[in-house]
């Protein structure tokens, strides 16, 4: 800050001089004294100046109505929204959102480098704070076929850059609480910055190893007894409330029934859809949802703003306070989390949950066509099997995107499996290097029934999976996206019933978000007339069942994994 800039705005914070823009006769939440005081709120620029009685050459009377800053995702993947990251921010912001710490992994672990300078670049200018957590486990576990294996070398051009803040989710608990040297080398890289955690289900002793290492934050907490056990570790935990996973409920309620202290706690989307943030909020869902749950409504905003800044050291975000950034929201009230308004950086952005302007920026070639799959065939999923014997299956439940291993007989003919409307067939297409390693599996509490859907989102290797309960239709809806390079599928009868292209990486598309929506929203309702468990997301939920970090059972391009005992129960490939 210049000289003359700082000594007129301690002009205007003493009343000596008119602010710039005045916010009159509001209410204002204060995040550190958890009051709500009457007061104007004075901005200078990008800046508050002061909060109270204030004259301004600009001014806007807000007749009483809420003023609290700028909401905090403390944990989020673009590539998960569908659409481009700048887009994403536009609609997000339209609900309050007006900072987002993104963990771009997917696009790495497809397209490396080149995938994460385009989060950087997309996002750039957005109209918002956009934070970037550099990929610590590229492939997430080391058996993984991805497009890309991001070392500490590679990482180290990254570790000053101003938009980095640290080390991005440590799924590949193992290695740290082994102690084993290369993951060592990426913690001290990034050692004087912030590092986050992926560590469900850790024994009590593991935790102690894992935050020894210096890893503080944790977004994979389902329930409140795990999310207490991190905590009393000295975890901060980002309670997480996606389009998949709904972890909400259970830790909120747990948190409000032991009247626990929530400066520990914020909140995060990890995994959303857009269309469920145009239809029901963003961090704002959180926040209204916790205050449905008995939560404070001052606790559930302290939660998506200060805490959050203060995890990740944002010094200047996260409070309506004099030398903090102007990232205000004027609210209707407190419980239904009514977004009037939202400020960046001093500037109107949004006004009554109207998306933000931007600008994508055109999609350089080196992230597209990425799909390529060797030739699939009946035999390339057969899965032999004993009639009678008990066998691995994958059983989803409803809003979690972990999974029970089952060990059940499964319906079979001449000593192949056989899937049905209730055991469906799963498989894993390596989609890279066309090596044609596939992987196979039992998918329960799926349900599709006369057909099959694909996905080459699948986390976070984001090979093709597939699930069906035949053979044909699989293949129909693999062989679709190897035409668009990407995307979601669904096929029925030997034909392709739609598909939703995303050929940026095979994880976004640049038609927009409104082209997006539409097709997806007309899928997703195919998808459940076609008997697939309405309790689930059939997209977002089949994209999790190959990922080999989260309990309890998932396929890979290699096979069967059992994440608790670390093995692989059927090794295909």
């Amino acid at each position: 800050m210049e000289y003359e800039q700082f000594a007129r705005q301690t002009r205007m914070a003493l009343g000596l001089e008119q602010a710039d823009y005045v916010l009159k006769n509001a209410r204002v939440v204060n995040v550190f004294s958890g009051e709500i005081l009457k007061a104007d709120v004075a901005l200078s620029g990008d800046t508050i100046v002061g909060v109270g009685e204030y004259s301004g050459t600009v001014e806007e009377d807000l007749r009483e109505q809420y003023v609290c800053p700028g909401f905090i995702d403390s944990h989020l993947h673009f590539e998960s929204t569908l659409v481009a990251p700048s887009e994403l921010v536009a609609n997000a912001v339209a609900f309050g959102t007006t900072t987002y710490i993104a963990d771009p992994h997917e696009s790495a672990n497809v397209c490396g480098l080149d995938g994460i300078e385009y989060i950087l670049r997309d996002t750039e200018r957005s109209p918002a704070n956009v934070y970037v957590m550099m990929p610590s486990c590229v492939p997430s576990a080391p058996f993984e076929e991805n497009g890309f294996h991001l070392s500490a070398d590679q990482m180290a051009a990254y570790a000053q850059h101003p938009r980095i803040l640290g080390l991005g989710e440590v799924m590949d608990y193992r290695s740290v609480v082994t102690a084993e040297r290369v993951m060592f080398d990426k913690l001290e890289l990034f050692r004087h910055k912030k590092l986050d955690g992926h560590a469900p289900f850790l024994r009590e002793k593991e935790i102690a190893a894992y935050t020894l290492a210096g890893i503080s934050t944790d977004h994979e907490c389902c329930d409140f007894d795990y999310a207490l056990r991190e905590r009393r570790n000295g975890m901060q935990i980002l309670i997480r409330e996606g389009t998949a996973a709904k972890n909400l409920e259970a830790i909120v309620s747990g948190i409000v029934s032991r009247g626990m202290d929530t400066t520990g706690f914020c909140f995060c989307t990890d995994d959303k859809h857009i269309e469920e943030i145009r239809r029901e909020g963003h961090i704002s869902h959180c926040i209204k949802k916790a205050v449905a749950l008995g939560l404070s409504p001052i606790q559930a905003i302290q939660m998506a703003t200060v805490n959050a800044a203060r995890c990740y050291g944002l010094a200047r975000l996260g409070a309506v306070a004099p030398g903090y950034q102007a990232d205000l929201v004027v609210l209707g009230d407190l419980e239904t989390v009514a977004v009037q308004r939202v400020y960046y950086k001093g500037r109107v952005v949004s006004e009554k949950n109207r998306p933000a302007g931007h600008q994508p920026i055109p999609c350089p070639n080196s992230i597209r066509n990425s799909v390529q799959i060797a030739p699939l065939t009946a035999d390339s999923l057969a899965l032999p099997v004993i009639e009678g014997q008990a066998f691995p299956v994958i059983q989803l439940l409803d809003g979690q995107i972990v999974t029970q291993k089952r060990m059940e007989p499964v319906p079979c003919a001449g000593g192949s499996f056989c899937p049905d409307a209730v055991y469906n067939k799963i498989a894993v297409v390596e989609r890279h290097r066309a090596t044609g390693h596939v992987g196979v599996g039992v998918l329960k509490g799926f349900s599709i029934q006369n057909g099959a859907i694909a996905s080459s989102v699948s986390h976070d290797c984001h090979n093709i999976i597939v699930a069906g309960d035949n053979d044909a239709d699989m293949i129909a809806a693999v062989q679709e996206l190897q035409r668009t390079q990407g995307g979601y599928a669904i096929a029925s009868g030997g034909r392709v019933l739609g598909s939703l292209p995303l050929p940026v990486m095979g994880l976004m598309s640049d038609a927009g978000f409104e082209t997006v929506n539409a097709t997806l929203c007309a899928m997703v309702q195919q998808a459940h007339q076609m008997g697939i468990n309405p309790n689930i997301d059939p997209f977002i939920t089949l994209s999790f069942a190959a990922l080999p970090v989260i309990p309890e059972l998932r396929l890979t391009t290699r096979g069967i994994y059992d994440v608790g005992s670390e093995r692989f129960l059927l090794k295909q490939n």
